[in-house]
């Protein structure tokens, strides 16, 4: 009897320590995000925030996120600032988030500009930082465990498809020459500096014009003209909106035509660059095919119609999102969030890090294959390359060229 006895008790110790460790569920599950409502990122920023937010706002609809660590689903809580596009107030605001909030899930703000000050502060606090469209290399090293990104690949392998097709079906059609241009950023710099080390590596196309300016550039018109100085075959325009936007209306107005033009939004955010420069200006104009233009098979959550479907019912037209790519990337990034939560042991932020890795190979949502490098740079969701093409009057089709085994349509290159 005394041995049961004290079995009994060792056995209420235990289970009243285990009590004690197990944290009682939350109330909500904090996520913190950033946006920029203004300035120069707010348009490839507004609509992933509003993708995040439907997401949020569709999980909550069905009683919350289901949380393995509490056997049950908790509601979010979404605590979001404007950073307006400023790097120094979205440093403070992801400190606030980590500090004064308390947050138990970051996500970044869109692009790798007001991403980039958010991966220092993420790993000095120990916090896992979910990037959801900051591609820049440099924000992807083996020390740093505390950053993943979500819905764009590396810039270091983004642009790939551009130089294959180019050394491919370029070289057979004539094309000999290259010029590069690009805003000296994160985003932009790393693809430029790919691009030339994947040129230089084929040998079939020769760089001769390699450009840097600044990412507030606004007028590309002398720019034009030196690069039409050296007539290059192709002409690589890298940039974020307003760039292509100010690039696309130089060159319509310059005169000036070269056989392959390729402009980084003109398919990313279709909607915006058109409503800016009108159709004729982006007439067989290469670009990347975006998920939003570009229809995978998910295994989790919606395809892109439906997904389109319920950004035209939550934000109709008039709003001040437009859909695209950046809608896509938003509500992606809510998919892997869930699929995280779903997962992982507990809140701690290395075990959100696990689960997160976890899903790596294994996670097919409307943006393609979630693949991640061991520093947490996106492998998959590689675009094709896609050129804009007339689709009756006054209207363009998105038509994927590159590669082969994605293409729907034939390219024109130009004479």
């Amino acid at each position: 009897m005394r041995s049961k006895a004290l079995l009994l008790g060792l056995l209420c110790a235990v289970a009243a320590q285990t009590a004690r460790a197990q944290p009682p569920a939350p109330a909500e599950i904090k996520i913190g995000a950033l946006y920029a409502s203004s300035g120069p990122y707010a348009s490839i920023s507004m609509p992933v925030s509003a993708g995040f937010r439907l997401w949020v706002d569709q999980t909550n609809a069905n009683g919350g996120a289901e949380v393995k660590a509490f056997g049950k689903k908790i509601p979010l809580k979404l605590i979001a600032y404007d950073d307006q596009s400023s790097t120094a107030t979205a440093a403070t605001l992801y400190n606030q988030l980590i500090t004064r909030d308390h947050v138990d899930l970051l996500i970044a703000d869109s692009g790798s500009v007001l991403t980039s000050v958010g991966v220092p502060i993420a790993k000095e606090h120990k916090q896992f930082l979910f990037d959801v469209s900051g591609t820049g290399a440099a924000f992807f090293t083996d020390d740093n465990p505390y950053v993943a990104l979500m819905a764009d690949p590396v810039s270091t392998i983004w642009p790939h498809y551009i130089s294959d097709f180019l050394a491919d079906d370029g070289a057979k059609a004539g094309i000999k020459t290259v010029a590069i241009l690009f805003s000296t950023n994160d985003f932009t710099g790393t693809q430029a500096a790919a691009l030339k080390g994947f040129f230089e590596k084929d040998g079939k196309v020769k760089v001769v014009y390699y450009q840097g300016v600044p990412t507030t550039t606004s007028n590309y018109t002398v720019l034009i003209n030196n690069i039409a100085a050296v007539n290059p075959d192709a002409v690589l325009e890298l940039g974020y909106v307003g760039n292509d936007i100010a690039f696309l209306r130089n060159l319509q107005d310059s005169g000036n035509q070269f056989r392959f033009v390729f402009s980084i939004y003109a398919g990313v955010e279709k909607e915006e660059i058109e409503k800016n420069v009108g159709a004729s200006a982006l007439t067989h104009i290469y670009t990347y095919v975006p998920p939003s233009n570009y229809e995978y098979v998910p295994e989790v959550g919606m395809t892109q119609k439906e997904f389109h479907a319920a950004w035209d019912k939550k934000y109709p037209p008039g709003s001040n999102v437009t859909f695209g790519a950046n809608a896509v990337y938003g509500y992606m990034t809510g998919l892997v969030v869930e699929r995280a939560l779903a997962t992982a042991k507990s809140l701690d932020q290395m075990d959100i890090h696990d689960a997160v890795f976890a899903l790596s190979g294994k996670l097919k949502t409307l943006d393609g294959t979630f693949i991640l490098r061991k520093d947490g740079a996106q492998i998959g969701e590689v675009t094709p390359l896609g050129q804009l093409q007339p689709e009756g009057k006054d209207a363009l089709t998105l038509v994927a060229v590159y590669p082969p085994d994605m293409a729907n349509g034939k390219a024109v290159i130009g004479k």
